[in-house]
């Protein structure tokens, strides 16, 4: 009792807001509501002057490469990770092994290549599993453009190559955020690929060894982190056959250089 006469004396009072009935309107001008006059709920249109709110601006930089040759396909890639003028990383992965038998790459933001191109490995030990035999390079392309079609329009940034193996030999497809799905023999990805075409066009032959696939593959992602800013780190080198994936090799640019710049003296 004593408790309840302590809680009732220093309890606000609030009986007169109650005395009032409630006005059944929602207009935007509803402000009987027993909090003054002061409460509207209208929303302050869009002035000329006034600017919508903007996306998050992708500041990135790469160099993707992956091109057909008559032992397989070659993948090669550079390291760095940028975020704007920062250098955030000189060691990034980017092949990502789907399976033995299957390899993405990494072009864009780093999280959104990460997650879908892992994602995509997972549906693809599923169809394994279901169908008992693996997943072939188009399809595995086609699942993963018809996933990241879902989600155009709202912000992901991603182009990536699958480069594998599978009955029908050696397949090469592009596949970016928008949901385009390309084939073809060669790609380059990323703020660097117009350097690395260059080199590769003009010393691409289908015929190729693979010593010599192997070299022009490295020396193209070489030029394009010499000229491109954004590009740098390492080279990393994969090469896809019949049996599967391969790493070749992961050479240091610096390195680089000072072998190719004594080549030419």
């Amino acid at each position: 009792m004593a408790l309840s006469s302590i809680l009732r004396n220093e309890c606000a009072d609030f009986s007169d807001r109650f005395d009032r009935s409630f006005a059944h309107g929602c207009g935007i001008n509803q402000t009987d509501l027993g909090f003054g006059d002061s409460l509207n709920f209208a929303v302050k249109p869009l002035g000329e002057e006034d600017e919508p709110e903007r996306k998050i601006e992708f500041l990135h930089g790469t160099t993707t490469l992956a091109f057909k040759f008559q032992h397989g396909v070659i993948v090669a890639v550079d390291s760095r990770a940028t975020a704007g003028s920062y250098i955030a990383s000189q060691t990034v992965k980017k092949v990502i092994e789907i399976n033995p038998y299957l390899l993405g790459t990494m072009a864009g933001g780093a999280a959104d290549c990460s997650f879908w191109e892992r994602l995509l490995a997972r549906q693809c030990r599923i169809y394994e599993l279901r169908n008992k035999e693996r997943i072939s390079v188009a399809a595995a392309s086609k699942l993963l453009a018809n996933m990241v079609y879902q989600y155009k329009g709202m912000g992901l940034s991603m182009g990536t190559m699958v480069c594998g193996w599978d009955k029908r030999g050696p397949g090469l497809y592009y596949v970016d955020s928008e949901g385009n799905r390309v084939c073809g023999d060669l790609f380059a990805v990323g703020s660097g690929s117009m350097y690395a075409y260059g080199v590769v066009d003009s010393g691409l032959r289908y015929d190729m060894t693979i010593e010599e696939a192997c070299d022009l593959g490295r020396r193209a992602i070489y030029q394009a982190t010499y000229r491109d800013a954004y590009s740098g780190g390492q080279v990393n080198l994969y090469r896809v056959h019949g049996e599967g994936w391969e790493r070749v090799s992961q050479e240091d640019v610096l390195q680089l250089h000072l072998k190719y710049q004594s080549e030419k003296a």
